[in-house]
Formats: C-alpha cells, sequence, structure tokens
C-alpha cells in the first residue's frame, strides 16, 4: 500500500517502489479495495527486494518489523528509515486494511516531506 499512497500522493516528487522480504506472490486483494476506496487505482506486483539491491535510492524505508530485523543494514546508496505498521494480513479485516491505509498516508507523507 506504501508505493501506491507515496505515487498516487506525492507522486510529482517521490516515485516509490515496494519489495519484501518474503514476498507473498500477489498483491493481497483487500489491499488493493483498501487504496480504491481512496481513489487510488493499484496495478502494482509482488517483488523481492533483492530485485533493487543494485538500485540508487535517496531514501529506503522499512514499513513492518520483520523487514527491519531481516535486513539491518541496506547495502545499496541511500538512507534507510523504519517506520512500524502492523501487517493487516494477518488478521485479514478490511478495518485493519483501513487503519493501516489512513496510517501510512499520515506517517509517510509527513516522513517524506522532511526528506523532500
Amino acid at each position: 500500500m506504501a508505493e501506491a499512497i507515496v505515487n498516487a500522493k506525492l507522486g510529482e516528487t517521490w516515485e516509490a517502489v515496494s519489495a519484501g522480504t518474503k514476498p507473498a506472490g500477489y498483491v493481497h486483494l483487500k489491499a488493493i479495495a483498501a487504496l480504491a476506496e481512496m481513489g487510488i487505482q493499484h496495478a502494482g506486483r509482488s517483488k523481492p527486494a533483492d530485485e533493487f539491491r543494485s538500485a540508487d535510492f535517496d531514501l529506503v524505508v522499512t514499513v513492518c518489523d520483520s523487514a527491519a530485523e531481516e535486513c539491518p543494514v541496506w547495502l545499496g546508496k541511500g538512507k534507510r528509515v523504519h517506520h512500524s505498521f502492523p501487517d493487516p494480513a494477518i488478521t485479514d479485516n478490511m478495518g485493519d486494511f483501513r487503519k493501516v491505509h489512513d496510517s501510512i498516508e499520515i506517517e509517510i507523507t509527513k516522513l517524506l516531506q522532511q526528506f523532500g
């Protein structure tokens, strides 16, 4: 959701890509639905973090605790920042997807505005 939110809301100044340490292989349908409820159409895909290992980023933001633990050092260019959000796929509750969407929109927007 973070990739879609950043690109939809801050696409003039930021371009986000999303990847996981253990990608599921699909974007959760409830994440797509939560984004759609907020007016964001997302057609992204599930990607492994290794896909971006050689990319030069200005900023790398981890948004789940497992990613922060499994990737304690980002070997590429870019400052690394961690901001924890609960994984709504664990509960599979649409309300949790909405809450995480709202939290990402607020917190990541604030974070990127500080770096912008």
